[in-house]
């Protein structure tokens, strides 16, 4: 879920300095549009890492807007009036008019978030929490509310780096205080939760935004952009509500920089045909054992497959399937939703496939079409694209929590590479079935796809069960990588 924060994202001040005129005037503009002319309040919510930036940017907008028409809450632990109350009545209070920005640093979610990280509350307190917290933000957005919801991200080194920096500064040092490196030793924890927190309220009432906060120009754009995007969105919809969005407008920005995180992949992997040949056997020995190990038939095994067209998933699942039982597996090939399937809740088609304890279903293709080619070629609404990281992020924990073994995988190629694949399919008599029309068409719109991709895994990667990309050029590193990942996975849940 953090992955693309961690990945070095830098802005020059030259040419931050050339952007930020232009976007302060923008920002009032539609700030005052929203006075003037909207119907709905605008709420900021402000959360992240200790040294990641939150009371700069804080600052930064109230200099940025127009501060008479920003409510600005920083909020720390109740009061005993506030404790005397539900828990959620100081946030009530604090709400921002219509027209209005109100800005909230910490809010509900530091409550929920430390009383986890402290001890102070167990899972299910944490979980009922969140719960509320869903209602709410559901309940303010139907109203009208636009919220806007920023996680200010920083790895433990780059933290301890950050803090250790203000503090010896003495014009700085009074900003780390002893409860910032209370949080620093409980990183882990705070980022364990947090995710958890994340994942479970990245609606589309109210999506997250993860901002890599190690570089003051980046986080500064990166925060004004998406805010001017918010707005400016969400003004058309009020003034021209019989025409819909259509995705040249992204409710999610590609980075300032235009870095992906599948731009960190090096692609091309070298494995010889040799080296593949001497260990390809061997995990297939290794992942049939593990299928019938005995504690294997308290779990069950999904395999979902997702990639560019020909990274080579089709010949990634048959080298997993030979390895198989052939009783004990099921391969899902999915295509476009049939008339029945379009009749049904749109998960209803992969619920119907899960399987039973002590069997492996392989996905080729999967529910992340919705946020994928349903996304890109406008089949599914902005407004249910967006809520389906939420739903997907829940059918997942579902799965989790009954025992299912759940391991997801992009087989990235890059442009060349699949250019190069695709006119070896029509050249070659038996493998025309494989290029389409449709394939081609995909082709001329890379760069949609690859922001969407990278949404995609921002907003779906978790702990529990992360993205696994892997870099497949190389089709015999691909498979091979595949192939111990499964092993090992499956070896860490059994031997748990």
């Amino acid at each position: 879920m953090f992955e693309s924060a961690e990945i070095e994202h830098r802005i020059d001040k030259d040419e931050f300095n050339k952007q930020v005129p232009l976007l302060r005037e923008a920002l009032l503009d539609i700030q005052y549009d929203l006075k003037e002319r909207a119907d709905f309040p605008v709420l900021i919510l402000i959360h992240g890492f200790d040294g990641a930036g939150r009371g700069e940017t804080m600052n930064l907008i109230n200099e940025w807007l127009d501060p008479r028409l920003i409510r600005t809450v920083a909020f720390d632990a109740p009061n005993d009036e506030a404790r005397a109350r539900p828990w959620m009545w100081r946030y009530w209070n604090e709400l921002p008019s219509k027209g209005r920005f109100g800005m909230f640093f910490g809010s509900y979610y530091s409550d929920t978030l430390f009383d986890r990280v402290y001890g102070k509350s167990d899972w299910d307190a944490f979980d009922l929490k969140i719960q509320d917290i869903q209602r709410f933000e559901h309940m303010l957005a139907q109203d009208g509310a636009l919220i806007i919801k920023f996680w200010f991200h920083l790895s433990q080194v780059k933290q301890k780096k950050r803090l250790k920096l203000l503090e010896k500064d003495p014009a700085t040092s009074w900003r780390v205080t002893k409860t910032d490196w209370e949080h620093y030793e409980r990183y882990s924890l705070i980022r364990k939760f947090g995710e958890h927190m994340i994942r479970l309220t990245n609606t589309a009432d109210a999506p997250w935004v993860i901002v890599d906060g190690e570089d003051a120009n980046f986080r500064s754009l990166t925060v004004g952009n998406t805010i001017l995007t918010a707005l400016r969105n969400r003004l058309k919809q009020v003034h021209a509500p019989a025409e819909p969005l259509t995705n040249d407008a992204p409710p999610f920005l590609a980075p300032i920089d235009n870095k992906f995180i599948l731009d960190a992949l090096t692609l091309d992997q070298p494995t010889t045909k040799e080296e593949y040949k001497s260990k390809i056997e061997k995990l297939q020995g290794r992942l049939h054992r593990l299928t019938r190990h005995p504690r294997f038939a308290e779990h069950a095994l999904v395999l979902a497959f997702e990639g560019n067209d020909a990274a080579g998933k089709g010949g990634s699942i048959r080298r997993i399937t030979q390895a198989l039982d052939a009783r004990r597996y099921n391969v899902v090939p999915v295509a476009a939703p049939t008339e029945e399937e379009r009749e049904k809740p749109w998960l209803w088609r992969f619920w119907r496939h899960l399987p039973g304890k002590g069997r492996v279903t392989i996905f080729d293709r999967t529910w992340y079409g919705r946020v994928l080619v349903e996304r890109v070629e406008g089949f599914a609404k902005e407004a249910d694209w967006m809520r389906a990281y939420y739903e997907i992020n829940d059918f997942e924990h579902q799965l989790s929590e009954n025992g299912i073994i759940v391991i997801k995988f992009w087989l990235a190629i890059s442009n060349e590479e699949q250019l190069e694949r695709f006119n070896l399919r029509e050249k070659t008599g038996f493998k025309r079935f494989k290029i389409t029309e449709e394939d081609w068409r995909n082709r001329e719109k890379w760069d949609q796809y690859r922001l969407a991709v990278s949404d995609m895994v921002d907003r779906t990667s978790t702990t529990r069960i992360p993205w696994v990309l892997v870099e497949a050029n190389n089709k015999y590193y691909a498979r091979l990588k595949i192939l111990e990942t499964v092993c090992n996975t499956l070896e860490a849940c059994l031997h748990a």
